[in-house]
């Protein structure tokens, strides 16, 4: 019977250790997507006119750095993932870590950072693509910024193969990591 109690406890004890983790995932998944708090409204998405849009070619190849700023009067949100598309070829800069859509909050007068690694490992050079533009915006509901390659100081082109992108990020140090 001792034996059966303690089983007993333990299991009550293991149940309710994931119960609290299961809640502390949750309120840490809502902080960091910027959910609504129960009852509450969520922020609205970022109107593209009030963000300015910037991107600059890292001295080191291939790589480019994305920053938005948020030039309204409030807090809002756009996605998560840079959007991020390479002249006429098909798709976009796929993010790294492979996660999905969720909200980005971003504070009246902050600016968020993303970087691009626009040739990741190709299999041979004949495989890289070259662009004469980008297309950039802090969210897959607005237009964006088109940027000529030469305005980024590369006249030969942006050199294009399995492009990532990093989340945005409150700073640009921590963009830099992640790919």
């Amino acid at each position: 019977m001792h034996t059966h109690r303690m089983h007993t406890h333990q299991r009550l004890a293991a149940a309710a250790a994931v119960a609290a983790a299961l809640l502390l995932t949750a309120s840490t998944t809502a902080a960091a997507c910027d959910l609504p708090a129960p009852g509450g409204s969520p922020l609205p998405r970022c109107a593209e006119r009030n963000l300015s849009v910037k991107v600059t070619a890292a001295p080191t190849p291939d790589i480019l750095k994305l920053r938005f700023t948020n030039n309204g009067r409030h807090a809002c949100t756009v996605d998560r993932i840079p959007t991020v598309t390479f002249g006429d070829l098909d798709g976009a800069a796929r993010p790294e870590p492979p996660v999905g859509s969720a909200p980005y909050r971003v504070a009246a007068g902050a600016t968020a950072y993303a970087t691009v690694r626009t040739v990741l490992a190709p299999p041979t050079p004949g495989d890289v693509r070259t662009v004469r533009d980008i297309v950039v915006a802090a969210d897959p509901a607005h237009h964006g910024l088109r940027i000529k390659a030469t305005e980024l100081g590369l006249p030969r082109g942006v050199r294009v193969y399995d492009p990532v992108t990093s989340l945005w990020q409150h700073k640009a140090p921590r963009a830099d990591r992640t790919i």
